[in-house]
């Protein structure tokens, strides 16, 4: 895919979402670490609905500490995985007060020397929480990359090396949280919504179907909230 078709690419998703966002609920860089914690196997939707029981009883790692186990556990049960989720919690909330003071650290390196933290989960924060321009690749990003042509590779990683060389410096920052939403909305993983889709004439996939006359109402009606995640 060409500089330019990329360049055209993000002008698009801007263009139709100038200020993207997590769909995660969080109010400070701890509460956004607990959060992408608990997402690794779980929808977006699952996890605000836990924390919306959790973070209202313990939203810094000291209170956390002293909730304890069994009602860290019982506040976030509905999560996949909720046990060793639970212990991994407790013990990054042990490992932030004893070397960062209680707060969430800014670089990868100390970040994902945290229980339970990965490159995935580091790049999220670093991202949202603190401005970096990383790129954090999931399942959704991983197929947007692959099937568009914007950035094939077999692995995450080599994904996330492509992206972060390919996509321009002017988008870098909001690539992220563009590519999860086109892949979560329009670009599923069944049946792509190819006649919704903002990029179809510069997408590369060879089985995309045709393309629809542009949906009515709001430039981002594209990605609503109500469609379902998958």
């Amino acid at each position: 895919m060409s500089p330019a078709a990329l360049y055209e690419i993000f002008s698009r998703l801007k263009a139709a979402n100038p200020k993207p966002a997590t769909e995660l609920e969080y109010g400070s860089p701890f509460e956004l670490l607990v959060a992408v914690m608990l997402s690794a196997q779980a929808t977006d939707r699952s996890v605000n609905q836990a924390t919306r029981e959790l973070f209202p009883l313990a939203n810094t790692p000291e209170k956390i500490l002293f909730l304890g186990e069994a009602s860290l556990r019982e506040a976030i049960k509905r999560i996949g995985l909720y046990k060793t989720k639970a212990k991994n919690i407790l013990l990054t909330c042990t490992l932030l007060i004893e070397r960062h003071g209680g707060r969430v650290p800014q670089t990868r390196e100390q970040l994902e020397a945290l229980p339970g933290v990965g490159r995935k989960t580091a790049n999220v924060v670093l991202n949202t929480a603190f401005g970096q321009p990383t790129i954090a690749v999931d399942t959704h990003i991983f197929r947007v990359s692959n099937r568009t042509g914007i950035a094939p590779g077999k692995t995450v990683l080599e994904v996330e090396l492509k992206l972060l060389e390919r996509v321009p410096e002017a988008f870098r920052h909001d690539a992220h949280h563009w590519l999860i939403l086109h892949g979560r909305y329009v670009c599923v993983a069944r049946k792509p919504r190819c006649s919704l889709c903002l990029i179809h004439d510069l997408c590369e996939y060879p089985h995309k179907g045709p393309m629809a006359d542009p949906p009515a109402g709001s430039s981002r009606e594209w990605m609503a909230g109500d469609l379902d995640e998958v």
